[in-house]
């Protein structure tokens, strides 16, 4: 009896036992900025990198790689991150040489006592990067970006990334996060009033990119209806162009926007405006028809690459 007792003991502690993280870091190479050529960050000498791989036990190679380096404080920071498989892990893959040029960018033009808005850990990169104020500065983990197939997984993700990449930031930065989201998604009129209270009588600019629809939609599925494909580039623009119009018409979207991933693919972000109306990023991004310089609630100030910077006005 005692035996059976224990058996069944056993049972009931593995049957309610959380699974593990379905991945682990796995630190590849350390260094000095001039180790790693591929991010070209010689003007930052005094960086010090760590690179890991984002490991599967069940796969023979990584299915991410990611770039971590420190601030001042000794915090953590995702430097860069390059998704190895189709669906996005931890977060979406942009071109890190279009966001150095753009830290670089900020660090010339935009004065030093104005401030930057941006998702979360794209401002971290550029207050790092530029040296300039950012509303946010710390790990906010919101959204949490889990493949389907780890679904039942993310409680036990979302405490292995804090682990890895540091505590959360204090709750008035989560709350003005929440605000930032909530603006990005709300309608165009209302989403820019509430930028404009969120930075006050500063000098304020904000940076956006396709990828932060991804993130948006995750955040708000009842206010954002999207989709994403990547698709090949052969050289044939046109050819290209059919292609996507005729994935978004077979499968009831109304616009588009596309963000460079390589020279080898592009991806189409689809979205679908005629049910839950047009959201305030949305009027900040190419699409298919409407362009941000024909957006009069904030003005353009300065593109490069995928990422628009506007210039918030005074509240």
């Amino acid at each position: 009896m005692t035996g059976g007792f224990f058996l069944l003991c056993w049972v009931l502690y593995l049957w309610f036992k959380p699974l593990p993280p379905p991945y682990n870091y796995q630190l590849v190479e350390e260094g000095g900025s001039a180790q790693f050529l591929n991010l070209q960050l010689e003007a930052w000498p005094d960086l010090r990198i760590s690179k890991y791989e984002l490991r599967v036990p069940s796969l023979d190679r990584p299915v991410a790689i990611a770039y971590e380096t420190k601030d001042q404080a000794g915090h953590s920071i995702l430097l860069n991150w390059e998704n190895l498989v189709s669906e996005p892990i931890v977060t979406a893959s942009v071109d890190f040489s279009e966001l150095r040029t753009l830290a670089a960018d900020i660090a010339n033009h935009v004065p030093e006592g104005a401030i930057i808005l941006g998702w979360w850990d794209t401002s971290r990169q550029l207050k790092l990067l530029s040296g300039r104020d950012t509303l946010f500065a710390s790990y906010l983990a919101d959204p949490l970006i889990v493949p389907s197939y780890w679904k039942d997984r993310s409680d036990v993700i979302a405490e292995y990334e804090r682990e890895f990449w540091g505590p959360l930031g204090a709750n008035e930065e989560q709350e003005k996060f929440k605000i930032f989201a909530d603006a990005l998604s709300s309608e165009a009129s209302k989403g820019a009033n509430m930028l404009k209270e969120v930075v006050g009588s500063r000098e304020a600019y904000i940076v956006v990119h396709p990828a932060d629809l991804y993130k948006l939609a995750m955040m708000y599925p009842d206010r954002i209806d999207l989709a994403f494909k990547d698709f090949p580039l052969t050289g044939n623009v046109h050819g290209l162009a059919g292609q996507v119009k005729g994935w978004m018409k077979e499968n009831g979207y109304n616009t588009y926007t596309l963000q460079s991933l390589s020279e080898k693919s592009v991806r189409a972000y689809f979205l679908n405006e005629t049910q839950k109306g047009k959201v305030l990023l949305a009027h900040m991004l190419p699409l298919m028809n409407s362009t941000p310089v024909d957006f009069e609630a904030l003005q353009v100030v300065h593109k490069q690459g995928g990422y628009w910077v506007f210039k918030i006005p005074s509240a």
